[in-house]
């Protein structure tokens, strides 16, 4: 299986960031933190393979993950 592609909306000031992790700058910038989410969905999703977008609050804290693609399961059901 493939590396899972992680993208962060993260607060940047003025606007919000998506970046990809591992990745010095920022892949998109978008005015709302609602914006910044649907473009970094739309990244994960056209990744090719297993993503994940962790979604920050203001102050940095990790509010919410979304996976996309096949995620492996621990448990059967």
């Amino acid at each position: 299986m493939g590396k899972r592609t992680v993208y962060h909306v993260v607060s940047g000031g003025d606007d919000w960031s998506i970046k990809k992790e591992g990745s010095g700058r920022a892949s998109a910038t978008a005015p709302t933190k609602s914006a910044a989410i649907g473009r970094a969905v739309e990244l994960a999703k056209n990744s090719g393979g297993l993503a994940q977008v962790k979604i920050h609050n203001e102050d940095g804290k990790i509010a919410s993950e979304r996976t996309y693609g096949q995620d492996p399961r621990k448990y059967p059901g």
